[in-house]
């Protein structure tokens, strides 16, 4: 279960905090990472549907165990996506992230150079018989 919570903005919206494994790794030793996910919504359950969304599927709010800090509420009100995360929720010294980074696969490795025009040949398709006109 992700710990977190939610604060209501005095407009009406709402800031939720959760606290999820990172989606694409592990850390040392084998032990799963933890990023604190920030998002700004109209709602709580739109929050989470923004999340869904995005391919974290099992996403829930249960509780206000950790509401967002005031720090917390300033960065992803000045985000323009209104959704950041970072990964070491008590280090202030670290930025805040657009979520379009956790969720980018890792770097692939450099694909090989194209052949030369000569070299590329269309595939050989096999011989379509002709249709028996009766």
């Amino acid at each position: 279960m992700a710990d977190g919570g939610f604060i209501k903005l005095p407009g009406g919206s709402v800031v939720v905090a959760l606290s999820l494994p990172r989606p694409l790794g592990e850390g040392a030793c084998g032990e799963a990472v933890r990023v604190r996910v920030l998002v700004h919504a109209a709602n709580r359950a739109r929050a989470l549907t923004r999340l869904r969304n995005l391919g974290l599927r099992s996403v829930y709010l249960r509780g206000n165990i950790a509401p967002p800090t005031p720090d917390e509420v300033t960065a992803v009100l000045h985000h323009p996506d209104g959704l950041v995360w970072r990964a070491a929720p008590h280090d202030d010294t670290e930025s805040w992230h657009p979520i379009r980074t956790l969720l980018r696969p890792p770097a692939q490795p450099a694909a090989p150079e194209p052949r030369a025009p000569e070299e590329r040949r269309l595939p050989a398709f096999p011989a379509v018989p002709a249709p028996l006109v009766l």
